[in-house]
């Protein structure tokens, strides 16, 4: 008979950040027998993720007072790119000696962008992670599609492994992260600006003229991409279609759920980092710049609070 495989002991888990990819991350967490805390700005009395047609209850514990945390063996960073600073305070108290911190987030420079943050001591893993999630309601998370962790190659990965054996991510480790960032980078470049920016869902890309669009727009970043030395290829495009073609139409994308929800947007690390990485290699990007003027002008309109069409319906 073949072995029986034993889940790994209980490790103390922190997951910073209540939005669709944080709330996915915990409640998977928990159901691999974990010690599970998830860090919040605001409490909420219960985590429910719906998945494959089946709803979880995750009764992990609710944190919203970082004084109050104690270190972790493992955080998970779930915050967008630019709350990164304002995990600050969390992330100074849960990393101690020991402490891996799973830096989940979109954009490249994962590791750059978070250590300032951290204390010295503590390691920092750089990740992307395909899963298509949306926050419903506080506390409530639909999971659309993906469960893959991406991570450096290397002991971190192979514990990491080891950690989410028993559940339902799967750890993937990679030789070449940089192509791993940039891949994963491509993903987002053309649903999360454009859904943003026109307040509709996937199904839009099933237009022939919006397929078009997308592959300029992921053209002129995988330039900028090869010139950063990640091997991106013409496939890579492909694949991001087909994998566009693969969510369901009511998809969202977490920027348009951010416009939607009146909070400010990610587009500095997404559209942002093709532009300025044009720029640093003398590479012009018309498009993906435009989409950036776009999505800067809509968010001061939020900041100012003058979103008022994503505020009244919600929608």
């Amino acid at each position: 008979m073949p072995p029986i495989p034993v889940p790994p002991a209980p490790h103390r888990i922190a997951v910073i950040g209540g939005g669709a990819i944080g709330g996915f991350v915990a409640a998977l967490a928990h159901l691999t027998g974990h010690d599970v805390t998830l860090c919040l700005r605001t409490p909420l009395d219960r985590l429910t993720l719906e998945t494959d047609g089946e709803i979880i209850d995750a009764p992990v514990r609710f944190a919203v007072d970082p004084e109050t945390a104690e270190p972790a063996d493992w955080v998970f960073l779930t915050t967008k790119a630019q709350d990164t600073a304002g995990a600050s305070g969390w992330l100074r108290r849960l990393c101690g000696p020991g402490t891996v911190v799973v830096a989940l987030q979109n954009g490249i420079d994962h590791a750059e962008r978070v250590a300032p943050h951290t204390p010295g001591c503590t390691d920092i893993l750089p990740a992307v992670i395909y899963a298509a999630s949306e926050c419903t309601a506080p506390g409530q998370v639909r999971h659309y599609a993906g469960n893959e962790i991406h991570v450096p190659d290397g002991p971190l990965a192979a514990r990491l492994a080891d950690l989410l054996t028993a559940g339902r991510l799967k750890v993937v480790p990679v030789q070449d992260f940089t192509t791993t960032a940039w891949q994963k980078l491509l993903t987002n470049l053309a649903a999360n600006p454009l859904t943003a920016l026109l307040q509709q869902r996937m199904g839009i890309f099933t237009d022939p003229g919006m397929a078009t669009l997308t592959r300029d727009i992921l053209g002129e970043a995988a330039v900028v991409a090869r010139a950063e030395g990640a091997n991106v290829r013409d496939s890579d495009i492909d694949h991001v279609l087909e994998m566009y073609a693969l969510v369901p139409p009511d998809g969202g994308s977490s920027m348009l759920y951010d416009r939607l929800a009146g909070r400010p947007m990610e587009h500095e690390h997404i559209t942002g980092a093709v532009v300025r990485a044009g720029e640093r290699h003398g590479i012009p990007t018309p498009l993906n710049g435009m989409l950036l003027t776009l999505l800067r002008a809509v968010d001061r309109e939020i900041a100012a609070g003058k979103d008022t069409t994503a505020r009244s319906t919600g929608t």
